[in-house]
């Protein structure tokens, strides 16, 4: 049963920690995103529980988390149809020799390395039951993705957005993502097979199809809300109402299918129509409840799921120590070294790389999914949200000394302050001119 003044209270506990702990990673010119995401960290049992377990089993305890973990999991599925809607493959135009070949190996080298990695993690670290090919896909996915949103916050917040970097780093992520999760769709339609009703071949079958037809008939009758916001030049109530049932309908397909209700709003956001003064309505009716209340949620629920006590032996530090270095060095070697061979001086394939590597928010929902399947145990959970965390921490510095300080002599390079951008300002400096 629902305690709705501890409800409250937990909610509130957890919005003033993000936006407190979001504002002084601001400080040292990180990300916001990257702040809230620490502070979920904060909330849980590495930090909180450590320093004041009673206060921390007296505000979360464990029966109150589904509560919790239902609503960050509606703003999960609100934020990932941000995602969709915000995806323009019109990136990609005019830097094909460079997206086209860097994004590739960017998702191939780490992969690969994920899957070696694999064959040492999957005799202590995987769940009992779950096949070495399910593992091996999972941890290769985990190494392959990078966060095509926080990415484009840290390049607008560094003014590279309009740079040739910026153009190719984020046709690369925009393909990276899609590639990645296409392999956790896999991932998923394997591990959950014998969850679903349907045999195989027909979850296939109808994965199919419901892309087809989310593409193709429902892209055109979505297309009619298009044309009734440019009829009455606002996006009403009723028709913010039809796109929120049109984009949970399709997670609930999804979840049907046996993939995942993430994939199913993803779409419906790939699917709506791409008129720009139409996205910039609907994110703004839309993204800062998201970003604001729904996210922080996610955030804390994944960090209460975190444990550094379950780290309690050397060797389960060197194994966590190896998962960030396999995941570095594959996404650095995969970014840089095609990027250098297709034209880009040393130092613009090396920010490349160090940009490649941000991973934060869409790493969380990978490792939360692999949480929930039983792919992935607790320890490994935490191992892999710790590399998440740090690759995504280290990505701004890594930038700032590979990119900006090499273009002053030593000691006369000034940073400036990060200006604070809104997310019209990042898809407008995202438009193909």
């Amino acid at each position: 049963m629902l305690n709705l003044p501890l409800f409250t209270m937990q909610i509130i506990v957890i919005l003033t920690a993000a936006r407190l702990v979001g504002w002084a990673f601001r400080k040292i010119r990180q990300p916001q995103v990257v702040g809230e995401m620490a502070a979920g960290i904060l909330l849980g049992p590495s930090v909180l529980g450590w320093i004041a377990p009673g206060a921390y089993h007296s505000l979360f305890p464990s029966q109150s988390l589904g509560f919790l973990n239902a609503l960050s999991q509606v703003g999960l599925i609100v934020f990932m149809f941000l995602i969709g809607l915000e995806l323009d493959l019109q990136v990609l135009k005019g830097r094909t020799s460079t997206a086209f070949v860097t994004s590739p190996t960017s998702i191939i080298v780490p992969f690969s390395l994920g899957v070696l990695l694999a064959l040492y993690l999957y005799p202590h670290l995987s769940e009992e039951g779950v096949s070495f090919l399910v593992f091996a896909l999972f941890i290769g996915a985990a190494m392959s993705i990078t966060a095509f949103p926080v990415l484009a916050r840290i390049l607008s917040e560094r003014k590279l957005l309009r740079t040739e970097l910026g153009a190719v780093a984020i046709a690369c992520a925009a393909l990276d993502d899609i590639s990645g999760w296409m392999i956790l769709a896999i991932v998923l339609l394997l591990a959950r097979a014998a969850e679903t009703s349907l045999p195989f071949w027909a979850t296939i079958i109808g994965v199919g199809l419901y892309v087809i037809v989310m593409l193709y008939p429902l892209r055109k009758l979505v297309i009619r809300i298009e044309m009734y916001y440019e009829q009455r030049g606002e996006i009403t109530q009723g028709a913010l109402a039809l796109i929120l049932v049109f984009a949970l309908g399709s997670a609930w397909i999804t979840e049907m299918l046996g993939i995942h209700a993430l994939f199913g709003a993803f779409m419906a956001g790939v699917a709506m129509p791409r008129k720009r003064n139409f996205i910039h309505a609907l994110i703004e009716k839309m993204y800062d409840f998201a970003v604001v209340f729904l996210l922080p949620l996610f955030f804390a629920y994944t960090g209460l799921r975190t444990s550094l006590g379950l780290l309690n032996e050397f060797a389960l530090w060197a194994d966590a120590g190896l998962i960030l270095l396999v995941a570095v060095a594959g996404k650095f070697v995969g970014a840089a070294l095609p990027a250098r061979w297709t034209g880009m001086s040393w130092r613009e394939a090396g920010a490349l790389g160090a940009l490649m590597n941000t991973r934060g928010l869409m790493e969380l929902v990978l490792l939360n999914i692999g949480l929930d399947i039983g792919v992935i145990t607790p320890t490994l959970f935490t191992m892999l949200v710790i590399m998440a965390l740090v690759t995504t921490f280290m990505t701004s510095p890594l930038v700032e000394w590979i990119y900006f300080r090499r273009l002053a002599p030593k000691g006369e390079y000034q940073p400036t302050a990060p200006e604070v951008v809104s997310p019209d300002e990042v898809d407008e400096a995202l438009a193909v001119e």
